[in-house]
């Protein structure tokens, strides 16, 4: 099973074009991950208008007076979305995107990326998912945190009543930033496998801890799809940066995956080739 990487920028790019080009350059050619993935908000849509207007629940991460200015900050334009989708073609990586409300789904879907994620606290806007079930053809990923066995039942077979359970590739994911190592939970990617293996088209892990050991775990546990926070720096501002992997972690957690991948097999025959040789020279034999 080939390992697929998603580096998540999010909103880490402090609502800067320039900051999210260099990015996916960093992404692209330095990490070599396969998929970089950004976020798309109508805040006016997503926010009624008390919590537009309240504060910032942490003040410090805040880059308005207002939670939604805060958000209106960090917005990128579907224009700028397009010409992002352009630079990753430019620099051969997949572009992605999570949509977070009906109208952002349109507009993302509108520029037919490979596919599109539904983050954790989206995964109940049945009216968003249908639009897309419709009307866009891509993948769609879907992560699982903060969701109960219930719900996931039926998110499924609302894909499968859509005729779209085959797109879409389902996401063992605790929403926490960062998550302790208690509360990741990997064991739940086994249960995802037993139940929806065969009804999806893929199983994966989306990660907000600290480290990358969990990473390689997730995979060697059957997670094709790894996806993890990017960013420039971890000090800078703003709410995923803890939470997210620097440039060297990432390049280092796509180079231990491929190592990982290339391990996990079975013998092709019993004795190996490179172990012909030492079994000659180093196999006891018992004398006679």
């Amino acid at each position: 099973m080939k390992s697929k990487v998603i580096a998540e920028v999010g909103c880490n790019h402090k609502g800067d074009l320039e900051i999210a080009k260099q990015m996916i350059i960093i992404a692209a050619v330095y990490c070599n991950a396969d998929v970089v993935k950004f976020q798309k908000r109508n805040n006016k849509e997503l926010l009624s208008e008390e919590q537009f207007n309240a504060p910032h629940p942490n003040p410090v991460n805040s880059y308005g007076n207002t939670y939604g200015e805060h958000r209106e900050y960090l917005e990128l334009s579907i224009e700028e979305h397009k010409e992002l989708k352009s630079y990753c073609e430019e620099f051969g990586i997949t572009y992605s995107t999570s949509v977070w409300d009906l109208t952002s789904a349109k507009e993302i879907a509108s520029l037919k990326p490979e596919l599109i994620k539904i983050p954790s606290a989206m995964n109940n806007h049945f009216e968003m998912l249908g639009w897309l079930c419709d009307n866009y053809i891509g993948e769609i990923h879907v992560s699982t945190g903060m969701t109960n066995y219930n719900e996931i039942d039926e998110l499924i077979q609302f894909f499968i009543e859509k005729g779209r359970n085959k797109d879409v590739v389902l996401y063992n994911c605790t929403s926490g930033y960062p998550v302790p190592y208690k509360d990741i939970r990997l064991k739940e990617i086994t249960r995802l496998l037993s139940k929806y293996k065969k009804v999806v088209k893929s199983i994966g892990f989306s990660g907000h801890h600290l480290g990358t050991a969990v990473d390689i775990a997730a995979y060697t546990l059957g997670a094709e799809w790894i996806e993890r926070h990017f960013t420039l720096d971890r000090t800078w501002k703003g709410t995923d940066h803890s939470a997210s992997l620097e440039p060297e972690e990432l390049k280092t957690l796509i180079s231990n995956l491929k190592q990982v991948e290339e391990a996990l097999e079975f013998k092709e025959e019993e004795i190996l080739e490179i172990e012909k040789v030492q079994r000659e020279k180093l196999k006891y034999r018992e004398r006679r």
